[in-house]
């Protein structure tokens, strides 16, 4: 494939690791040309490039693994509460990196692969649903950790049918992209760790904040969904419009 010339010399198992620019270049041809100038995708994408290259030896694997166990690790002291939330947090923002941190082994040595990339996905609506976990947890309202999760999974659903129908483009960079979802999930739980103990109008003041985080996410992924369905209507022919598969 066409990212795969770029790696090329390293495709045997894990050499040095690609200039910035050239991972950059290599993740938005995986990725179906996604733009990589917005300053939050740049800058995450930099972060694990950065982390990549001392671990290059590393397989990706190793990194996908470990990034949902850290994940699925941060429900436990979410539940517990109190100061526990500020574990919660981090745990939540190091499951991340490690996910960000697999797809730079991947890429930026050579080794991405179809079958990586698919389990890439898959893990990272696991560990989606444990995020949204961890906000039930710690005492968001049910209905609202999963409208959190749902809107964390349905963006990408789309991109993947919309895929299935013809779009080889990923679209727009949207206010809800995987960075977003990981970085509100760690502070809100984190944020709430650090006020544990306050009250706010006779409610602790740690529910409020896991409450209003899993608000504001749920908020921003309608937003995300609705970006990306305007786009997508464009892209998307009509009747009779292209070759689209039979349905389910």
């Amino acid at each position: 494939m066409a990212l795969l010339s770029l790696v090329g010399p390293t495709a045997g198992g894990g050499g040095a690791v690609l200039t910035r620019d050239e991972y950059l270049a290599a993740w938005s041809r995986w990725h179906g040309g996604a733009d990589t100038g917005a300053p939050l995708v740049r800058g995450w994408l930099t972060l694990a490039h950065t982390l990549a290259r001392p671990l290059a030896a590393l397989p990706p694997w190793v990194a996908t693994a470990a990034g949902v166990l850290v994940a699925a690790a941060a429900v436990p002291p979410a539940a517990a509460g109190g100061a526990w939330l500020v574990l919660a947090g981090v745990l939540v923002g190091f499951s991340g990196l490690l996910d960000s941190l697999d797809g730079a082994l991947a890429i930026g040595t050579g080794r991405a692969s179809q079958r990586g990339y698919v389990l890439d996905s898959v893990v990272d609506r696991l560990t989606e649903a444990a995020y949204a976990a961890a906000l039930w947890a710690a005492g968001a309202p049910s209905w609202l950790a999963v409208t959190f999760g749902a809107l964390c999974w349905l963006p990408d659903y789309l991109r993947a049918r919309a895929g299935q129908a013809g779009v080889h483009r990923t679209g727009p960079i949207s206010l809800w992209e995987r960075p977003t979802r990981v970085a509100l999930a760690g502070f809100t739980l984190g944020g709430a760790g650090v006020v544990s103990g306050l009250e706010v109008a006779g409610l602790g003041a740690d529910r409020v904040v896991v409450t209003s985080g899993a608000a504001v996410g749920a908020l921003l992924g309608a937003v995300g969904v609705v970006q990306l369905g305007l786009w997508l209507r464009g892209e998307l022919g009509g009747p009779g419009e292209g070759d689209v598969p039979p349905p389910d």
